[in-house]
């Protein structure tokens, strides 16, 4: 046994005979643990399972004060979440090995997402838009057919099976012929490639035709709009001639789902200091209309979208007050039975309750850029992700990849810059995740980092992202512990189903 005097002279990492006792009944596997509230702490581990416990009980498993006989449901309790084991190494090893890797199986087959920017053009001028749009007349800002052929190349040398093309603006229905152009070329190389190819057009849906709708139903195309809840937030956050924007996408969505089906059409709102005030008529709105589904998003911190300081500023917490307010609501909607989840706890929470990964990009660790997503601008330029190309906005090419027709894709996937960028996007090594409980539901964002703290690392304690998510998971278990109903309720959300 090394002696006190002994320890004090070095610093080094003691074996773990150093630890063991005589009473020892059960071993530690490693795990985090973190304050919940007053009355409750949470433990996590790598894999994502938990327990919740009241207070003092984390002390006692620690210094192993746990009795078997004192809290039989409990000590059962770790050992099936793979808090502690009753040997050295877990029996059970190869289970969490394997529970880790399907954690992580979002890695297995690189890049899916494809992001096309066909055009900059727009007739809306949103003023938390985040890129430099440019009015509706200047054909020079679609996307050219060689970037196109370009872009299609590099999307097809990507070794995931399944691929999704997505068509983004500006306003991507002013290029409509640029799009029947790449779902055109893209579907003839899918065949050689032998690839599954999802379409969706990103669109305000003002500019929609009956004959646009022809082609989309033909090529069996989502549809993703966007709705910032009744029309008097809308239209004041939309602006456009006329100023109708609420109007044409209503109309917009009724068509869709007419012609496309119900499932075909989807919309995404954005919280605006406006919004701030209303977020259970945000969330009537979308009830109203027959959505399923919400997501209460905060303005991004990029580009163009900084410029307009009274109407796109809040604090972070003036944030999460309308969240949690819009939650609880929502949760009222479906006890009362009548269906409807919100997309950012749902991915939380898949997180939570499930073995499996998450495609959402800004929950994954390492970070979902490139590894998930990669954009290709209209003008030909190739970036990390769609919030890169918003930075690129502000003349900052920090996250600027290659350009299309003179970058191969090992340039592109490989290079320089993108080794870089590695070192900062696993929150299992950065500073402040590692060793937080919520480390394993949360992920890793160096774009944001870059473009709120001025570097790709960050720092934890100041980051909106982490107090974002940190307060958010929180709350979801907070819910579930004051009412079994809302973890119920959270659990449809992952099915689709109540229960």
């Amino acid at each position: 046994m090394i002696t006190t005097l002994d320890q004090k002279k070095t610093r080094k990492f003691k074996d773990a005979e150093t630890y063991k006792t005589e009473t020892d009944t059960y071993y530690l596997l490693p795990f985090k643990f973190k304050s919940l509230n007053s009355n409750y702490d949470i433990i996590t581990n790598d894999i994502g399972d938990f327990v919740i416990v009241p207070k003092g009980i984390v002390k006692k498993i620690v210094t192993k004060q746990l009795s078997k006989d004192d809290d039989l449901e409990l000590y059962y309790e770790l050992l099936a979440n793979f808090m502690i084991s009753e040997t050295p190494v877990s029996e059970l090893l190869e289970v969490i090995v394997a529970r880790y890797r399907t954690k992580k199986a979002f890695l297995d087959q690189f890049t899916s997402l494809h992001i096309f920017v066909i055009s900059l053009r727009c007739e809306h001028t949103c003023h938390y838009c985040q890129v430099s749009r440019v009015t509706q007349n200047r054909e020079a800002f679609d996307m050219s057919t060689f970037h196109i052929d370009e872009g299609i190349k590099l999307m097809m040398q990507s070794p995931n099976p399944n691929i999704t093309m997505e068509f983004q603006g500006g306003e991507a229905l002013l290029a409509f012929d640029k799009i029947e152009y790449a779902v055109s070329q893209a579907k003839k190389l899918a065949t050689e490639y032998n690839k599954n190819i999802t379409f969706v057009i990103c669109t305000n849906l003002a500019p929609l035709t009956d004959e646009m709708l022809v082609f989309i139903k033909d090529n069996d195309i989502l549809v993703s709009t966007s709705l910032d809840g009744p029309m008097f937030i809308h239209n004041e956050n939309r602006r456009r001639p006329g100023n109708n924007s609420y109007e044409l996408t209503i109309v917009g969505i009724e068509k869709c789902r007419e012609v496309l089906g119900e499932d075909k059409v989807s919309a995404l709102m954005t919280t605006s200091s406006l919004s701030l005030k209303h977020p259970k008529e945000i969330i009537d709105e979308y009830v109203g209309l027959g959505f399923a589904n919400i997501f209460l998003r905060p303005i991004s911190p990029y580009g163009f979208a900084k410029y307009n300081p009274n109407k796109n500023h809040y604090f972070i917490e003036e944030f999460l007050d309308f969240y949690k307010e819009g939650l609880l609501h929502i949760l009222d909607y479906n006890k009362k039975g009548i269906f409807i989840a919100e997309d950012y706890a749902s991915i939380l929470l898949k997180k939570i309750f499930t073995p499996f990964a998450v495609g959402y990009v800004d929950l994954q660790s390492p970070a979902g850029i490139l590894n998930s997503v990669v954009v290709f601008n209209y003008d030909g330029k190739i970036y990390a992700s769609d919030e890169a190309r918003m930075i690129a906005e502000s003349k900052d090419y920090k996250f600027q990849v290659g350009v299309l027709g003179e970058s191969s894709y090992e340039e592109v996937f490989y290079g320089e810059k993108i080794l870089e960028i590695a070192e900062s996007w696993s929150n299992e090594s950065l500073a402040g995740c590692s060793d937080c409980a919520f480390q394993p539901y949360c992920g890793a964002d160096p774009v944001l980092n870059y473009a709120t703290q001025g570097d790709l690392y960050g720092f934890r304690p100041t980051s909106i992202f982490c107090k974002k998510n940190m307060e958010i998971i929180r709350f979801l278990f907070e819910l579930m512990i004051e009412d079994k109903e809302n973890e119920r309720i959270f659990k449809s959300w992952i099915t689709g189903f109540q229960t």
